[in-house]
């Protein structure tokens, strides 16, 4: 009778054992990652070059995004608004929306599936194909010469993506409000500058550093332990995302309380 309490019991242990011990390796992991950044050596060339392929090559995306979810957004909140007879409240709803909230967010999973699950793979590929070995045994630091370029970098072009985003994202909703909903243009500019507040902006761009910052680490993370040739650089890829997503929402949710909580 007492098997099953037990096994339970032990199951229980053994989980909380293995959580706690990948815990303290992730701690390791980010504060290695955090003194690779600011200790030299330093690799200019590899910053640039992650500067480009996170920041650069992201812009495509992220600008598309933003513009469909800006003329969706203007689109929902007046067909809302309309049964309260509050249609002259969409562009002060939709600024405000988009700078602090969906222009972070909306960029921040887009760049999460492109860029998070890159640095995944290509870690990854490096770990299995034992090129970090090398690394370690030509003396050279791979967390200075890895994962510190990409975790600047993340966190220096965010919040320049989510800028560009949440402009190109005002500017839908100002084509579906002057254009479909009938909006005088004036009128939609006067209303979206005068509801618009610095600390919008601010908030919106200080949350993009943060995901930045957590997409590169997720990504870093999950490929340097990545193991088990290709099925291991993919099951890593997977988690980089996925986890990087998942903690992106939890940490917009703790900055939205920092910023904005009475």
């Amino acid at each position: 009778m007492l098997a099953f309490p037990l096994q339970f019991l032990t199951t229980i242990g053994r989980t909380t054992r293995l959580a706690l011990a990948a815990t303290g390796q992730f701690a390791r992991f980010t504060a290695s990652g955090l003194r690779a950044c600011v200790q030299p050596p330093f690799y200019p060339r590899l910053l640039g070059h992650q500067l480009l392929a996170i920041g650069y090559y992201s812009l495509p995306v992220v600008g598309m995004t933003a513009m469909f979810t800006g003329m969706v957004l203007a689109l929902q909140i007046y067909l809302g608004s309309a049964r309260f007879s509050a249609e002259s409240a969409v562009a002060s709803i939709v600024v405000i929306g988009i700078t602090r909230e969906l222009g972070p967010v909306i960029a921040g999973l887009m760049v999460a599936g492109r860029v998070g699950a890159a640095i995944a793979a290509e870690i990854g590929t490096m770990r299995v194909t034992e090129q970090i070995d090398a690394l370690e045994t030509l003396s050279t630091d791979p967390f200075r010469y890895l994962v510190a370029p990409r975790l600047i970098a993340a966190a220096i072009t965010m919040p320049m993506l989510v800028l560009i985003g949440d402009i190109i994202g005002v500017f839908g909703a100002y084509v579906i409000g002057v254009n479909k909903l009938g909006f005088a243009p004036t009128v939609y500019i006067h209303n979206t500058w005068d509801f618009l507040e610095v600390m919008d902006v601010v908030s919106g761009l200080v949350k993009a550093s943060v995901f930045g910052f957590i997409i590169a680490l997720m990504g870093c993370y999950y490929g340097y332990q990545s193991r088990g040739g290709a099925q291991g650089v993919g099951a890593a890829t997977t988690s980089a995302v996925v986890t990087a997503s998942i903690l992106l929402i939890g940490a917009d949710y703790l900055l939205s309380e920092m910023f904005f909580a009475q």
